[in-house]
């Protein structure tokens, strides 16, 4: 028993020594990886590409230049991961970092889908393997392949290879018919509601990445053409909101004409930043449950968080079951208070999505700011099925409470069951705007880069109205806001609910012109009661551009009016041709009538060449989609019919 307290008493006193030598304590040691993120191919730089140390929370994005550096790293051996849209994830292992050193590593990405491989199976036919690239190869579909297939995908759509069943997909878009070309002498006056949504720009984004083709309502022209950010000249002091205007000949149609109008808002200074109140409203509901959605969902509002400051205030509110208040209303600099709060949130459970409405509305109300930025942030696969979950409804208590001027942004995530025309709703009627998080990359667009367009409002109920001239104008169309078309009535009418423009936000709208000239005089309808001739006075116009808006405290409209001219540019700028690119890439996934002479390499062409300044890279990738969409049709030529398994 004595050696036994003499053993523990040494070991006690060597301990002490040790904790009180403070020369012996190592202090740790870090070092540095840095380097490029490039194309393989092209070598080009790959902005907004990441890099992380896998097993820790380090990691960096690359800048414009494609340039990435990674500080504070302990020394020891590491595998780093780079990730990019449309590129094949790439992973340097055993990289050895250590002590105040530099390691350059260098990351060229494959262009393509996710390596992955894919089981298509048609129960009519054998069982087709298929990888990343296409390449197939044929087998008997047995009972091994049964057992030891882990995802099938049918239809575009994955499920457990061990169901003889395809998912149960209840995604949802509202159908968009596609507007065609007027007559100015039958219809002079074209109006619509402005929208800076962006929901279906990345929605489809992920359609494209994950090797599918997206549903043709699932692509609205306006969003994806406004996704972009244009160069247009700032508003002066009188407005909020400028216009502007560009013509030039259609590239899908020479033969006719593409209209190009701008709105760019007012951008606000740190000055004029109000303080904001913020409700977040999570969907927790069993839906919800995946890396895609709520994990997804707490890193994208973490890079929220950081950008607010001691002037701000956030609460949360969570919503399954039952909704509840997990967050009171805090302050905005107590990171760590709210962190925790989002940290601790689970999915499980069904979706009362109204009820979490309401008390979200409820708490934004009780704590008010006067004359701040007062707004709910909800964040969902829209998957209401518990409660309020009639769209109406929810519609009817959105216009009810946001009287008190309280906001909407609506965040989509996810697939599989993403009620898209119902958050698209919500948010049109909730004085907001609708965007799709496919990537903690989308979360860093919406909440760090365009933070203050996402939630500060600087005009409101924005309505446009365009009176063609039909002395020079034949016919004309717009491309997109199906959705968004108003009647003329309602451009003069303070009551209708129209979108809003954030500080900086820019609104892009595109119409295809055919010139009275190129119209047969059997193509004129001639009215008994409208006036047989047209004004020859206006030669020089193509028609007039209208402006109405509110400013965000007020409750009448503001007009403002530009002349577009007939004069055609045979340079056109940059931002012209490359929304015009989008436009048509929009129509090569809708399969729309006007295509023309519209082709994925025709859009490469005309996307490459504008280009122009593309500080975060959002129009390579853009670039990338296209280039990614263009093989789909290679992979369908390949696929061979084969004989029926009896």
């Amino acid at each position: 028993m004595k050696a036994r307290i003499r053993h523990i008493v040494l070991f006690a006193f060597a301990a002490l020594l040790l904790l009180g030598s403070g020369a012996n304590v190592q202090p740790i040691k870090f070092g540095t990886i840095y380097g490029t993120v490039s194309d393989s191919t092209s070598h080009r730089p790959l902005p907004g590409s990441t890099v992380l140390v896998i097993g820790t929370t380090l990691g960096a994005i690359a800048d414009v230049n494609g340039k990435y550096k990674i500080t504070n790293i302990p020394v020891g051996t590491y595998d780093l991961q780079s990730s990019f849209v449309g590129y094949h994830s790439l992973v340097k292992k055993s990289v050895v970092v250590c002590n105040q050193c530099e390691v350059r590593l260098e990351f060229k990405l494959i262009a393509g889908l996710d390596l992955y491989e894919e089981l298509i199976i048609d129960y009519e036919r054998p069982l087709i393997r298929q990888d990343a690239l296409g390449v197939k190869k044929m087998r008997e579909l047995n009972a091994v392949d049964a057992v030891q297939a882990p995802l099938y995908r049918v239809e575009g759509r994955f499920f457990d290879g061990r169901f003889n069943h395809a998912p149960f997909n209840t995604e949802e878009y509202a159908y968009i018919e596609e507007a065609g070309f007027l007559n100015p002498r039958i219809s002079p006056l074209s109006t619509f509601s402005i929208d800076v949504d962006a929901a279906s720009y990345s929605n489809m984004r992920r359609f494209i990445t994950t090797g599918q083709r997206p549903p043709v309502d699932a692509i609205r022209t306006e969003e994806l053409v406004n996704y972009f950010d244009y160069d247009y000249p700032l508003p002066g002091e009188k407005h909020p909101v400028s216009i502007y205007s560009e013509v030039g000949l259609a590239p899908w149609n020479p033969d006719n004409l593409l209209m190009h109008i701008g709105l760019q808002a007012k951008q606000l200074t740190d000055e004029e930043l109000r303080p904001s109140n913020l409700v977040f409203l999570l969907d927790v509901s069993g839906s919800m449950d995946s890396e895609n959605k709520i994990h997804l969902l707490k890193k994208s509002f973490k890079l929220l968080i950081n950008e607010l400051t001691a002037r701000d205030r956030v609460a949360i509110v969570v919503y399954a079951g039952a909704a509840g208040l997990v967050l009171p209303s805090t302050r905005g600099d107590h990171t760590d208070t709210i962190w925790q709060a989002l940290e601790q949130l689970q999915a499980g459970g069904s979706t009362a999505g109204g009820a979490g409405i309401k008390l979200a509305y409820q708490v934004a109300s009780d704590n008010l700011i006067p004359d701040g930025n007062n707004r709910v942030i909800l964040a969902t696969d829209g998957d209401f099925n518990i409660g309020v979950s009639d769209t109406g409804a929810l519609v009817r208590l959105l216009k009810e409470r946001k009287k008190e001027g309280i906001g909407l942004t609506v965040l989509g995530f996810g697939g599989g069951n993403l009620k898209d025309s119902r958050l698209e709703a919500l948010a049109d009627k909730g004085d907001g705007n609708y965007y799709y998080i496919d990537s903690i990359l989308e979360g860093k667009k919406v909440f760090v880069d365009q933070l203050r367009s996402t939630l500060y409002t600087v005009a409101k109920d924005v309505k446009i109205q365009v009176e063609f001239n039909p002395a020079v104008v034949g016919r004309y169309r717009l491309i997109g806001y199906e959705n968004r078309a108003l009647n003329a009535e309602d451009f003069v009418d303070d009551k209708k609910d129209a979108g809003e423009m954030g500080s900086g936000h820019t609104v892009t709208a595109l119409y295809e012109l055919v010139l009275a000239d190129n119209i047969e005089a059997s193509d004129v309808q001639n009215l008994r009661y409208q006036e047989s001739g047209v004004n020859q006075n206006y030669l020089d116009e193509l028609g007039t551009v209208k402006v109405r808006y509110k400013l965000p405290d007020s409750d009448e409209s503001i007009e403002l009016d530009h002349i577009v001219s007939s004069a055609t540019s045979e340079n056109t700028s940059s931002d012209f041709r490359f929304s015009a690119s989008v436009a048509m890439f929009s129509m090569l996934l809708r399969d729309s009538s006007f295509l023309g002479e519209t082709s994925a390499s025709s859009i490469l062409d005309l996307a490459r060449a504008s280009k122009g300044d593309d500080k975060f890279g959002y129009r390579a990738e853009f670039i990338r989609l296209v280039e990614t969409y263009s093989l789909f049709d290679i992979v369908d030529a390949g696929m061979v019919d084969h004989p029926t398994v009896e």
